[in-house]
Formats: C-alpha cells, sequence, structure tokens
C-alpha cells in the first residue's frame, strides 16, 4: 500500500514537505532557468533528487526547501520544489565551495581548505567578527590575511545583497552584473521595479526580469510590467523579421506574449505612443502601424536617401561608360546588360540563382572600375561572404561592420552622415541578408556621385534581423535590377546547381537510385526515422566524406540543421559531432549546459560591436585560462577574440548550425537533414538556401515526404514594412 498519488504523467505526489541541506551538484539547468536538476545532501548526509524552477543555485549553496515527494517512472524518487530560501553554507565542503567561489578575492580552493580545517563551523564567525584568527591558519602570510581581511570587510553588503538577490533567483553571473550596476542599492533597485534589469543590464531580457518581478509579487496587469512589456512586444517582432505590425494584429500579439486580456494590452501601448515607447506610422490602405521608434526613423530615412543619391550627378558612371569590353569577351547578353546598367545608375541590382555568373559581371565591373582609376569597396554582412568576394576579384572584401568602423567607445559606426566613405564604386554581396538597420547604415555613408552595385539573391531566407531590404528594392524600381538566368557554373553536370534550381522551380530534385547513378557533388539519402538520420549524419561527416572526398570533416564539412532542437537538431547534433570530431577533454568549461572543449568549432550568435566579432562570424576555441576564467577565439575572419567564461553565451559549438546562421557562407560540403519532424521549417527558402551553401559537395538526409513539403511550400511568412510603399514615394521625409 502506497500514500502516493498518481497524477496521469507517470509521477506520483505526496502532500507538502521541507527539506533542508546543502547543493552537491547541478545535474542539469535549462538555458532560461526555468527548470533545473540538482542533487542535495541533508545534515544527516543523505543525497536526494531535487527538480523545479530554481535558478541562481550553486553548489555548497545550503537551501531550505518546500514542495512535494514525487515518485517518477523512469527516474525514481525526487523533490519537487515550490520554493527556495538561500543561506550561507554551513558545512566543511559547503564553506570550501563558498569560499573558493571567487566571493572573496585572494581565496582559491587551497587557502579555503585551510581556513576551512582550522576553524571549521566558525569559519564564517571568524572572518565576520575575529579576522585576526586568520594568523592560525598555516600557509597564510601577513600580506594574504590583509588582503582577505579587507577583501571580506568591503564586501559585507555585498553577501547581504546575493543572498537576497539570490532569493529571488538570480544567479551569480547575473548578480555580478547587477551589482556592478547598481552596487549596495541592488535590492532596493530591484524591489522599486525589476523591469529596469530587462533595459538596464546587458544580457538579462523581460523573460529574465518578469520571473524575478512574479517572485516580488508584481501582477500580471502592474504598470511596470505592461510598460516593459511594450517594448518586449516590439523586440520580439523585430526579432521575428518585421519592421512595424498592423495595430490590430500587435495587440493580439502583445495579449497573448503577456498573457493578459486584449482591452489591456490596447491601453499599454497606447501609453507606449503617448510617451515615445513605440511610435505609429499609416500606410496607404489607412492602417495603422506600430514601431520601435528607432525603426520608424529608418524606415522614414532610407528612401530619402535613395532618392537622393539617384538624383545626383553620376560622376562615377560617367568614367565606367568610357571603358569598352575586351575583343575577346565571353560575357552573355544579359551579363554585359547588367555590367553596363553600373554606369547608366547610380543604384544597381544584380540577381540570380546559383551557377548564372555574378560573380563573374562583379569581376568585369571591378576591371572596368580599375581602368577607370576608380576607387573601389567590395563589401557583404558576414565574414565569410567577404573572404569569398577577395577570392573571386583578388581585392580585399570587407564586411559591412568593419567597412564602416564601429567605434566602441562612441557606440556609432565612424563612417556615416557627417564622415561619408572616401570610395567611388560600391559593390555588397549577399544582400539578402541585409536588413534595414544595416542599410541605413551603409547608405548614410556612401558620397553623392559613387556607384553602388547590389548583388544578392532574392529566393534565399531573409535576413536575421528586421526588413525585407533587397526584395523591397527590386520590388519597388527604384534602380535597374539584371536578373541573371543563364547557367555557368561547373557546367550542366553540376548536381548542386540543377538540384537548387529545381527546387526554386518547384521541382523535387532527382533522388539517385545507384551509387553509380548519383551525379558528382549531389546525392539525397533517404531516411525517415530522426535516429536513423543522425546515425548516417555522423557516420557521413566523421568517415565518409573525409575518406571518399580528401576533406576535413571539422574545416570543409558542415551540418546545417532546418532546426535547433530533435534529434537531427544543432543542439543535438553539436553534442555527438563534438564527442566524435573532439575528444579532447583536458580543457573543458561549461556555460547555458553547453560544453566547450579547446579545439572547438564554434560560432558567434549575437553582434558585439566591443569585440568587433558579429553574428554568424565562426572560428576555432584555442586558449582557456581557467585561472582568469577567459578564453580565446580565433575568427576565420582574422581576429583572435578574448571572453571572459561569463561571456560564453555569446558562442555556440558549430559543428551543426542552423540554415538561418549559414546566410552568407559556403562551404567545401554540406551535409542536410530534412525530416518530417521539420514540418514548420519546410519551405522551398530553406532547402535552397541550404543547397547553395555547397560549394563542391551536398549531401540531403531526409525523407521524399518531407523534401516535396518544403519544395511545394513556397508561401513565405509576412514581413510587416512599409518599406516597399516608402520606396516608391520617395518616404514622408521627401
Amino acid at each position: 500500500m502506497t500514500d502516493f498519488e498518481e497524477t496521469g504523467d507517470g509521477v506520483s505526489t505526496l502532500a507538502e514537505h521541507k527539506l533542508d541541506g546543502e547543493v552537491e551538484r547541478i545535474v542539469y539547468e535549462s538555458e532560461d532557468a526555468s527548470y533545473t536538476v540538482f542533487r542535495l545532501r541533508d545534515a544527516q548526509g543523505a543525497l536526494f533528487t531535487a527538480v523545479g524552477t530554481v535558478p541562481g543555485l550553486t553548489p555548497g549553496q545550503t537551501v531550505q526547501l518546500s514542495g512535494k515527494w514525487e515518485m517518477h517512472k523512469e527516474h525514481g524518487r525526487q523533490f519537487r520544489v515550490s520554493t527556495c530560501v538561500f543561506s550561507l553554507p554551513a558545512t566543511r565542503d559547503g564553506l570550501i565551495k563558498y569560499l573558493s567561489s571567487g566571493v572573496v578575492k585572494g581565496i582559491g580552493e587551497k587557502y579555503a581548505q585551510a581556513i576551512v580545517d582550522t576553524f571549521g563551523g566558525e569559519t564564517l564567525n571568524v572572518l565576520n567578527q575575529q579576522s585576526r584568527r586568520l594568523r592560525e591558519v598555516p600557509g597564510l602570510g601577513r600580506k594574504r590575511i590583509e588582503a582577505i581581511r579587507k577583501a571580506w570587510k568591503e564586501n559585507a553588503d555585498r553577501r547581504e545583497s546575493q543572498i537576497y538577490l539570490q532569493g529571488l533567483g538570480i544567479n551569480p553571473t547575473w548578480f555580478a552584473r547587477i551589482y556592478d550596476k547598481y552596487g549596495n542599492n541592488a535590492p532596493e533597485a530591484i524591489r522599486e521595479n525589476p523591469y529596469r534589469l530587462a533595459s538596464e543590464i546587458k544580457g538579462i531580457g523581460f523573460t529574465y526580469a518578469d520571473r524575478i518581478a512574479a517572485q516580488l509579487g508584481i501582477g500580471k496587469n502592474d504598470v511596470r510590467r505592461m510598460t516593459a512589456g511594450v517594448t518586449y512586444g516590439l523586440l520580439q517582432a523585430r526579432q521575428a523579421g518585421h519592421v512595424c505590425m498592423p495595430q490590430a494584429a500587435f495587440v493580439k500579439f502583445l495579449s497573448e506574449l503577456l498573457g493578459v486580456d486584449e482591452g489591456d494590452a490596447g491601453i499599454a501601448i497606447e501609453k507606449a505612443l503617448q510617451t515615445g515607447r513605440a511610435a505609429s506610422g499609416v500606410s496607404h490602405e489607412g492602417d495603422v502601424m506600430i514601431y520601435e521608434p528607432g525603426l520608424l526613423r529608418c524606415e522614414d530615412e532610407l528612401p530619402f536617401i535613395i532618392r537622393f543619391l539617384q538624383t545626383r550627378e553620376h560622376y562615377a558612371g560617367e568614367k565606367l561608360a568610357q571603358i569598352a569590353v575586351p575583343a575577346a569577351s565571353k560575357f552573355s547578353q544579359e551579363q554585359l546588360l547588367a555590367v553596363d546598367r553600373v554606369s547608366q545608375s547610380p543604384i544597381t541590382i544584380i540577381t540570380g540563382g546559383p551557377g548564372v555568373g555574378k560573380t563573374t559581371v562583379v569581376s568585369e565591373i571591378v576591371r572596368r572600375a580599375k581602368l577607370a582609376r576608380l576607387s573601389v569597396a567590395l563589401a557583404a554582412p558576414t565574414g565569410r561572404a567577404a573572404k569569398r568576394m577577395t577570392e573571386a576579384t583578388g581585392i580585399t572584401s570587407f564586411t559591412l561592420h568593419r567597412l564602416l568602423k564601429w567605434e566602441p567607445e562612441t557606440r556609432h559606426f565612424s563612417y556615416g552622415r557627417g564622415n561619408q566613405l572616401p570610395y567611388d564604386l560600391y559593390v555588397l554581396d549577399e544582400t539578402s541578408m541585409l536588413d534595414i538597420l544595416l542599410a541605413l547604415a551603409f547608405f548614410r555613408a556612401v558620397k553623392p556621385g559613387a556607384s553602388v552595385v547590389i548583388v544578392g539573391d532574392p529566393d534565399q531566407l531573409p535576413s536575421v534581423g528586421p526588413g525585407n531590404v533587397l526584395n523591397d528594392f527590386i520590388a519597388s524600381g527604384v534602380c535597374p535590377v539584371s536578373r541573371l538566368t543563364q547557367i555557368f557554373r561547373q557546367g550542366a553536370g553540376s548536381g548542386i546547381i540543377h538540384a537548387a534550381h529545381d527546387v526554386n522551380n518547384g521541382v523535387v530534385p532527382r533522388l539517385p537510385r545507384r551509387e553509380k547513378d548519383a551525379q558528382a557533388d549531389f546525392y539525397w539519402i533517404e531516411k525517415d526515422a530522426p535516429e536513423d538520420a543522425a546515425d548516417v549524419i555522423e557516420r557521413m561527416i566523421v568517415d565518409r566524406i573525409p575518406r571518399r572526398f580528401g576533406l576535413d570533416p571539422v574545416r570543409d564539412v558542415q551540418l546545417l540543421c532546418p532546426m535547433n532542437r530533435g534529434t537531427v537538431g544543432t543542439l543535438a547534433m553539436n553534442e555527438r559531432l563534438q564527442e566524435k570530431l573532439n575528444p579532447e577533454k583536458k580543457f573543458v568549461f561549461h556555460s547555458l549546459g553547453r560544453t566547450f572543449k579547446s579545439g572547438d568549432k564554434v560560432m558567434q550568435i549575437v553582434n558585439n560591436y566591443d569585440k568587433n566579432v558579429f553574428n554568424g562570424d565562426m572560428g576555432f576555441l584555442g586558449r582557456i585560462d581557467f585561472k582568469e576564467e577567459t578564453f580565446q577565439v580565433r575568427y576565420e575572419s582574422g581576429p583572435v577574440v578574448e571572453y571572459r567564461f561569463e561571456e560564453a553565451e555569446q558562442i555556440v559549438p558549430a559543428y551543426a548550425v542552423t540554415v538561418h546562421k549559414s546566410q552568407g557562407c559556403e562551404f567545401p560540403a554540406v551535409v542536410m537533414p530534412l525530416l518530417s519532424q521539420h514540418y514548420m521549417m519546410l519551405q522551398r527558402n530553406l532547402l535552397y538556401t541550404g543547397i547553395t551553401r555547397a560549394r563542391s559537395l551536398m549531401v540531403l538526409v531526409g525523407s521524399r515526404k518531407a523534401v516535396s513539403m518544403a519544395v511545394r511550400n513556397a508561401v513565405r511568412e509576412p514581413r510587416y514594412s512599409l518599406l516597399l510603399e516608402k520606396l516608391i514615394t520617395g518616404g514622408p521625409m521627401s
């Protein structure tokens, strides 16, 4: 007979209980800290497993838990936490872990152990009240004792703040940033308005602040929450690619996001408009659109600048027009027309799929510019795309961020309206990745009379940032567009090229039935089960591709996944490939559930202007300094960048990356899974983008059903913006 009650999900529970003890270790913590599994040792030495929302835990921490015992069908008996109260450690091991955690400068594990061995359970009392007794500790010299006494005294208020904030679920990493900002006033500042953390502490978002607010008893409809919620909603819209949203759609979106009714969401938006936290515009159809104020300014200014540049005297074009086509030229008529248009208009667009000669056209434009004694700048949104331009043209190319020169001190680009770039001709490649913010920053820096050549493929995935700039430019007719259609690259035998064009035309690529029928550079391995696909992918990358094609499995072969989650998502596949391709375990550290090893292939996932590295930059993890808690990454774009351990959230292992993150890149070999479990992501432009990332070898692993679904699904998610309207009319600033 048992007093456990079945809940229906394989878990049985008891009534509310208390459990006190010391955190032995963290078994698992989700990325958003909403779920933690940890081991707790009680005063009698018994070890228990506890689960729940308990952010802020560290090994050695003493906690008092309230909750219920559960009997899980797979994991056995565990304690589900409802509330947690933190206190300073009391056991020997807990004290050692606490003192050596960095809470006192000058005490590492060696000296922490010596101090605790000397004073035992009285350690904290000695440090608080009788610090002169530190002379009793073997091996502690006078200077170190004075440093410890001073640090302990100076950190008294800090310790009190830390215990209070830990009680709100704030982990040590975030506490350090919060304390640096607010000092001893941190508890008061957070009690007054926890949502200020989202705007004032780098890395802390609305969701984290909202959880703290709930701990403080702040309700869903509290004005502080609703005010911060509008800003959060606009940020979420931006991250979804929107420049703005129709007011009715945004009210519904915000209501669902914050868990409030639409009436309250509408009131919050109106207040945000009145206080300048949000802005509005009106479409030609009379629809009211809600914006982040900065994005509205971007959308108004960009069309104005484009119209201005288009109407100025085109001195660069006049010089280009004087350079004749080579006598032995083998250019097609559409290629020659694309080249000639650069001399006829200050801004031109060259577009087309893979293998149609876009790079050839660019090389001819650059050749003519050199003969005309024009200064030329080549740029792209990513380091890999810029590197490819350099290889193709022989001219050093830049990322747009480096071309415009970001200044960390001023937090602005060096080049802009008041300090324009000196070049006469610009070629921007991979502009399907160009969002409205970067587009405006670039065009602000272009001097009147120069030529701008925009090169891109509008059928690829849109930019990660807000807007649909390339497509809007093409649709507006604001500048000449040259569409290249004739396939040249690798001739008629290129399986990659033909597969890409088939997909783009709504045709399922041919599936080779026998090995000898497989085209030289495009393979499709049919697999339906995710586990089978994952096994095949691992064998392909680790063994078969390197052995057959002589490619390096880390530097030359890239796994592109439609999603992060799932059996063949980036998270699971990175773990598998890291274990196989970088088994070294000597230098390892952990961050947010991820394991990093020296030698790992990694990717930067946010723009870090201070370090001059940007979203999508790839490199290799180098030196790890455990004493200083720093590590270095050598990026393919050139720089060696140093990070603190707490900044590891900015990078991820990159043996596998999403197709979205691969934009602007090209790899010698690409492996891409496409399964029915990816149904939410099965779109034509995703498959097309993945295939076009491969230069010499493309291996598709997946089911015919999933591939067919992706090829048929040409419907694109809408991206709200009025840029197209404003390009056609010249924008409200005109």
